[in-house]
């Protein structure tokens, strides 16, 4: 463990650039600090070493014997000073150079384009090299085994809660909306509407286990007496398709169906008392904060965005 009498690396790099110039002022002005600041750093140091570092008079700044021994001894503390300096450079430089992300796949196929648009046009404003991004659309279950395993940088998932684990914010919250086949019998009516039992005890297109969509429809019914699914798939696209072909109803992402309820592919179905509001998360693994760089970046413009419920 270091001593109390090691000077700081600032008062070290000041005593090696006064032995160099020979002159205290010319130091103070390569390091961009005031006399005055360079003084009082040279005057902490002496009290540290318990002897005087530098005589000065008219000609200049004259490090004494005990000054250019502890030039000497730092010589070698500046140098590992800054290769660490530069090692933590490279690493700060190539995070910000690439970012991996793991996202739901109602994020990913909705939200996160967009955002990663923005932050790329972000950055091109500051001058900074665009980040090279890697992205794995699964359900938010995976999406948080990823995240907590160390194999992505940031995560975005979607439910009624944050994964347990992990750091998280929230970015937007989202809700999911009832819809049926325009030949469906509910689309036929002239009030499109029915209640919480009866969608429970129909047999839905649903997502598979572990997918936010099918984990917020869960929670939602889960008082009441459920049908057997009537299919069970993996993409929101491949629920979206079997629905407009007749399959049943199914609970989607506004995010997803908005094209399809405009073009009349899909009928929504209004469900009298019963929240299917699902929240939109970052995770990330480690500190308070999502890890500095363009992850950071993205997850401030997530949240800035906030994508609300329809």
């Amino acid at each position: 463990m270091l001593g109390s009498r090691v000077p700081e690396l600032r008062a070290l790099e000041l005593l090696a650039v006064v032995s160099r110039t020979g002159s205290l002022s010319a130091a103070a002005a390569e390091l961009g600090i005031s006399q005055q600041a360079a003084s009082s750093r040279l005057r902490t140091m002496e009290s540290l070493v318990g002897a005087a570092l530098l005589d000065r008079s008219h000609r200049g700044s004259a490090l004494t014997p005990t000054g250019e021994l502890v030039v000497q001894w730092s010589a070698g503390v500046l140098e590992a000073a800054e290769q660490l300096d530069a090692g933590i450079a490279a690493l700060r430089a190539d995070r910000r150079g690439h970012l991996t992300i793991a996202a739901s796949l109602t994020i990913a196929e909705h939200l996160l384009p967009a955002w990663l648009v923005a932050l790329r046009s972000r950055q091109q404003q500051l001058g900074q090299s665009p980040t090279d991004v890697t992205m794995t659309a699964t359900n938010s279950e995976r999406v948080a085994e990823l995240v907590a395993a160390g194999e992505v940088d940031l995560g975005f998932v979607e439910g009624p809660d944050a994964p347990e684990g992990l750091r998280h914010r929230l970015v937007g919250t989202d809700t999911l909306v009832v819809v049926v086949g325009p030949a469906h019998p509910w689309a036929q009516r002239s009030r499109r509407r029915v209640s919480a039992a009866t969608l429970a005890a129909t047999p839905l297109v649903v997502r598979e286990p572990g997918s936010g969509t099918r984990t917020v429809l869960d929670r939602a019914l889960e008082q009441l007496p459920t049908a057997p699914p009537a299919l069970e798939l993996s993409s929101t696209a491949a629920v979206r398709s079997a629905v407009a072909a007749g399959a049943g109803p199914a609970a989607l992402g506004a995010h997803a169906i908005r094209d399809d309820l405009a073009t009349g592919r899909l009928v929504r179905i209004d469900v009298a008392d019963l929240d299917l509001t699902r929240r939109l998360h970052a995770v990330w693994k480690g500190g308070a904060h999502p890890p500095e760089g363009p992850a950071r970046d993205l997850v401030a413009w997530a949240a800035a965005a906030r994508p609300e419920k329809n």
